[in-house]
């Protein structure tokens, strides 16, 4: 991603804290979970979190169960052991086709001594997907969603990648996917859409969406006319879908001082943006799920 102006150190407003989502950040990004890092056991403690916000929503798990291990092989020839956690929400008009929602919950753990929170890379994300899990359960969607909350992100987008060699449903079935990565932390109140340029059916959508007062709604990132380190369109999970052909929109803030960096703490996010972030998605996807059985989505 592209570097952006610096973000200022700020507390979380107490007006923010009890939101569920914000809530749900400030746990995920917590000294205890140790970073994430895949296959550590601050992972797999915030993995054992999600569950249980999972269950407590009451989503259902995608085939035996929510949990659905992976293997991959590091540079170094070490074999490491990742889990993505899938649950669903069935459609009640065109249950047969799937819009997959995605947010790594891993990052990158401790490094000589520090621990990197990940608060906004991916917290942000990892927690607004329980949200929207919380929405769509009380208000169920046309086409059914699959909740996928990918490990392994940060060694190589490998939780996406192995969704998208063994896919749960049909990948004919698949509509699209919808990934959030780095929504929490914003000064400039801008959120960016990328995905409109390679699949344009999304950009009268985007462009359709009743704003939300503190977000500014861009589109781009999604070519290499500035450069091929402004094209986002691999640099999250939704790339290993894009690689096949899978429709992508991608919800993220520029780059920022804490990106990858033991200062992106829960008390440096933007609250009141990461709020109207969520529902701007939320917007946007409601509007992606009307149009889906008609002209603008495959």
């Amino acid at each position: 991603m592209s570097a952006c102006a610096a973000s200022a150190q700020v507390a979380t407003p107490p007006a923010a804290r009890g939101h569920p989502m914000v809530d749900a950040l400030f746990v995920l990004a917590a000294d205890s979970m140790e970073g994430r890092a895949v296959g550590t056991p601050g992972g797999a403690r915030a993995r054992r979190f999600l569950l249980s916000q999972l269950q407590a929503i009451g989503v259902a798990p995608v085939g035996n169960g929510f949990e659905h291990p992976f293997e991959f092989t590091t540079r170094q020839g070490t074999a490491v052991q990742g889990v993505n956690l899938l649950a669903q929400v069935r459609g009640t008009t065109d249950p047969d086709r799937f819009i997959v929602i995605s947010a790594h919950y891993d990052h990158v753990g401790v490094r000589n001594g520090e621990t990197y929170n990940g608060a906004d890379d991916n917290a942000s994300g990892t927690a607004a997907l329980l949200e929207l899990a919380r929405r769509l359960r009380a208000a169920p969607p046309r086409h059914s969603v699959i909740l996928a909350f990918f490990d392994a992100e940060e060694s190589g987008l490998r939780g996406a990648a192995a969704f998208v060699a063994a896919p749960p449903v049909a990948k004919e079935a698949i509509v699209m996917n919808l990934n959030m990565d780095m929504v929490s932390r914003s000064e400039t109140g801008v959120l960016w859409a990328a995905g409109a340029a390679p699949y344009p059916q999304f950009r009268p959508i985007l462009l359709g969406i009743e704003p939300v007062p503190g977000v500014t709604l861009k589109l781009g990132h999604d070519t290499d006319a500035d450069g091929p380190s402004n094209n986002w369109s691999g640099q999250s999970d939704q790339g290993a879908f894009h690689r096949v052909g899978i429709p992508f929109l991608y919800f993220g803030v520029e780059d920022h001082p804490g990106y990858h960096n033991p200062t992106d703490d829960p008390e440096a996010i933007t609250p009141q943006f990461y709020i109207g972030a969520i529902e701007t998605i939320w917007r946007v996807l409601r509007a992606l799920d009307a149009e889906g059985g008609g002209k603008s989505l495959p």
